[in-house]
């Protein structure tokens, strides 16, 4: 046998080994045969994921520790459905509705009023919701969507020959309009919702380098020019509007040099900034989780300040709960609902989003609004019997606009009269929205010790793969939640 037909065998077996282990699926409703968005899927004891948007998961059979005969699928308002535990090639998987009269409930719980179950909820949160030290395995996806509605240097004059409006109007037409960005990572977070470290297995980043080339070369030339105009020992004057500001050539040209050498030493050995990152993000997460003291959803800290109907009531994960709706009363921003547990007054799930800008800023000439906070939190009982995050979604859109003058001037203290040596005279109309969509899903959570968290060392230099377009092999060695439909078609076009 030669050689080549042996590594070829070798790489078939490999592969078909690989794709035998893992198990996909799609969840639909069984009568109008939409997919199921994040419907929980139970593999083992206190592990599982939530299926995407579009109702596809994946995992592993060797990641799951303690594999059932079943995987068990449920949703609110339908029944719980188990599936054999086997490796597939893809299946369908209908869920049935389940629907309930109001009163079948209250048979068995207290008629309560919308005001006493938030008392109650907020009396049992410690109860609920312990913060114990754990190690979780954890996907992180952050989805960056950039629009650039206008771009408009408004070229008025410059002194620099180079520094002209042609350059000025090729700038505008190299920067792109749209961008994807799209950061994955699995890891292991240890701790408590408040301090925790994290562990990086594997990471991608998934964007259009063409545009950060792009970018270069216009920096590149511009630094080029600079160079070849700007005397060393001139300062910088940047005059907008009323407002200047000074800026010595010289310590622009070492901060440029020094974010150079940084940026080789990154691409060679790892990114130090990557890991902190995702860690920050998380962190951010967690922070805004309905029962955290500093959330930004105050529907539980500001209760009074919201209005709640109970709208009827479901089955989540075989528990009866209260649907919650919630509206603002006078300047609060957020509307949704609640789901709560009618035995332990629980909230087992939250889909929020704001009614008006979370914040807004509009002075001379600068515009920003925070216009979209919304998403939607999931929680599970873990082994201690209480409940933490199984999937946090997080979605952060703001705009921005820009319509002001700009002035940069070089002056020189050994150049004699009024020492003005160039000018660059811009009019800035820059009109853009960015959109940041954070998910982050926990497929299984276990106990662990002070000691054992002590003895944790995080590995800070992280290295991400790019990737230029979606490769559904990248991740088989490793459980995540599958991408939506928007990131499976990305491609950078060559």
């Amino acid at each position: 046998m030669s050689l080549k037909y042996s590594l070829t065998l070798l790489s078939f077996l490999i592969f078909s080994f690989a794709n035998a282990q893992s198990f996909s699926a799609k969840v639909i409703d069984q009568d109008t045969q939409e997919p199921v968005s994040y419907a929980t899927i139970e593999t083992g004891s206190y592990q599982g994921m939530v299926s995407n948007e579009e109702g596809e998961f994946t995992f592993l059979l060797e990641n799951v520790k303690k594999p059932q005969d079943s995987i068990y699928i449920s949703y609110m308002g339908y029944e719980t459905k188990g599936v054999v535990f086997k490796e597939n090639e893809g299946i369908i998987i209908p869920l049935i509705p389940k629907l309930y009269e109001l009163k079948e409930v209250f048979l068995t719980t207290e008629v309560l009023t919308t005001k006493e179950i938030i008392e109650r909820v907020k009396d049992n949160l410690d109860n609920n919701y312990a913060s114990n030290l754990t190690k979780k395995k954890v996907f992180f996806r952050q989805s960056d969507i950039g629009n650039m509605k206008k771009m408009d240097f408004g070229f008025k004059n410059s002194t620099i020959k180079e520094l002209n409006k042609e350059l000025m109007d090729s700038i505008t037409r190299i920067i792109p309009k749209k961008s994807s960005y799209y950061k994955e990572v699995v890891a292991d977070l240890y701790g408590d919702y408040n301090n925790y470290k994290l562990n990086i297995n594997k990471a991608a980043e998934l964007y259009d380098k063409n545009n950060d080339i792009s970018a270069e070369g216009i920096g590149k030339k511009l630094e080029a020019i600079f160079n070849e105009n700007i005397k060393k020992d001139s300062y910088l004057k940047i005059k907008s509007g009323f407002f200047s500001t000074k800026m010595q050539v010289d310590s622009i040209l070492q901060e440029n040099e020094e974010a150079k050498v940084a940026l080789e030493k990154k691409n060679k050995e790892g990114d130090l900034d990557f890991q902190e990152q995702i860690s920050n993000q998380i962190a951010n997460l967690y922070k805004q989780l309905v029962f955290q003291e500093d959330s930004k959803i105050d529907v539980l800290d500001k209760s009074s300040r919201y209005k709640f109907t109970l709208d009827n009531y479901t089955v989540i994960n075989q528990m009866t709960v209260y649907i919650l709706k919630f509206t603002p009363k006078g300047g609060k921003d957020f509307k949704g609902t609640m789901y709560v547990n009618t035995q332990d007054f629980a909230i087992v799930r939250l889909d929020f989003e704001n009614v008006k800008p979370i914040s807004k800023f509009g002075l001379f000439g600068i515009t920003y609004r925070n216009d979209i906070y919304k998403g939607k939190m999931l929680f599970d009982k873990d082994e201690n019997g209480t409940y933490s995050p199984r999937f946090i979604e997080l979605l952060d859109g703001s705009y921005m606009g820009l319509d002001r003058p700009l002035k940069i001037i070089e002056k020189n203290k050994n150049v004699k009269g009024r020492r003005k040596q160039n000018e660059l005279s811009l009019k800035l109309n820059i009109q853009g929205n960015q959109l940041k969509k954070q998910e982050l899903v926990v497929f299984e959570s276990e106990n662990m010790t002070q000691s054992s968290y002590d003895l944790i060392e995080e590995k800070k230099l992280i290295k991400a793969t790019y990737l230029s377009k979606y490769d559904p092999t990248f991740w088989q060695d490793y459980t995540i939640m599958e991408p939506n439909e928007a990131i499976e078609s990305f491609k950078v076009v060559e």
